[in-house]
């Protein structure tokens, strides 16, 4: 594989993201959310709307799962067990509240490890990248040289 190819072929993936990104941004609900306060300070810092949208997404399903239960246990108090709802609803407080904090946890943890791996391969491409550039000099130097020895 030739390095041209390459470079064409990351310049056309770059293309195509680029337009995909603007895209979603030109989509009006989405425009309005990055217009507000919240929307520009997390677009000011990716990794933490990262963690934001990873905590969301993770905690949906819980938060989903406690309100069910909570109207659950609502409908059996109006039944009469009044006394067990306030337990089960302290129970299931506690424990969302154990899992929220795992998943707090689990979000800050692969943000931290999406920083990670986004700094490394940034600075192995930089390191690529200062590499390609010594051997483009150094073959240019090579032709100057023998174009100087030609005359």
């Amino acid at each position: 594989m030739k390095p041209g190819s390459r470079d064409s072929e990351l310049q056309q993936l770059w293309g195509r993201w680029m337009v995909l990104l603007k895209r979603l941004q030109e989509d009006p609900r989405v425009s309005v959310m990055l217009n507000s306060r919240v929307g520009q300070h997390l677009s000011k810092r990716p990794f933490s709307a990262l963690a934001v949208v990873l905590f969301v997404a993770m905690a949906a399903l819980p938060v989903g799962l406690f309100l069910t239960f909570a109207l659950v246990t609502v409908t059996m108090s109006v039944v009469g067990v009044v006394f067990f709802e306030g337990f089960l609803l302290f129970v299931a407080g506690v424990a969302l509240l154990c899992v929220l904090s795992a998943v707090a946890f689990f979000s800050i943890l692969v943000s931290i490890v999406t920083n990670a791996l986004f700094i490394t391969t940034s600075g192995l491409l930089n390191l690529y990248d200062s590499n390609l550039t010594k051997q483009k000099i150094q073959k240019k130097e090579g032709e100057t040289s023998a174009e100087e020895e030609e005359q």
